[in-house]
Order: C-alpha cells, then sequence, then structure tokens
C-alpha cells in the first residue's frame, strides 16, 4: 500500500512540476484585482469607509477584503469616523 501512495505521489508531484513549467499555477483565482487590492487598502486606511461599506462597493464579501487587506495594519486605524 505504501509502494502505491509513493508512485501516486511521484506521478502528482512529477505532473505539478511539468505544469508550472509551463507557466501554471495551482489555486484559486484572486477575487481582487491587484487595482481593486490597491483600492481597498487605500479606502481602509484613509479611514473613510468600514470593511463592510468597501466590500459593498467591490461587491465580494467582507472576508474577501480582510483576506487583501494588509495584515500590519487592520485594527489600526486612524480613529477619525464620526
Amino acid at each position: 500500500m505504501a509502494g502505491l501512495l509513493g508512485a501516486t505521489y511521484r506521478k502528482s508531484n512529477g505532473a505539478l512540476g511539468a505544469a508550472r513549467a509551463r507557466g501554471r499555477t495551482g489555486g484559486r483565482r484572486p477575487k481582487l484585482t491587484p487595482d481593486q487590492a490597491h483600492h481597498a487598502q487605500h479606502l481602509y486606511d484613509a479611514g473613510d469607509h468600514t470593511v463592510q461599506r468597501i466590500a459593498d462597493l467591490l461587491q465580494v464579501p467582507r472576508s474577501t477584503i480582510y483576506g487583501h487587506l494588509n495584515k500590519t495594519s487592520i485594527g489600526r486605524r486612524p480613529t477619525g469616523l464620526a
């Protein structure tokens, strides 16, 4: 059984290496484009919009916005919201 798993691993690992050589990468495509992510970060850093408002503007869930925000800036917003 272990030999079968090892052979399967080598075969799939070789296929992944061949795909990378062709310029393919695995995983899900990002929901936001780099421009949208930059825009979301700018809106968040400015402190004028909540994460929910930014998500509504870009028509994505809040979790997507949190996934694209700079991790060091989350929770460190300016307190100028009134």
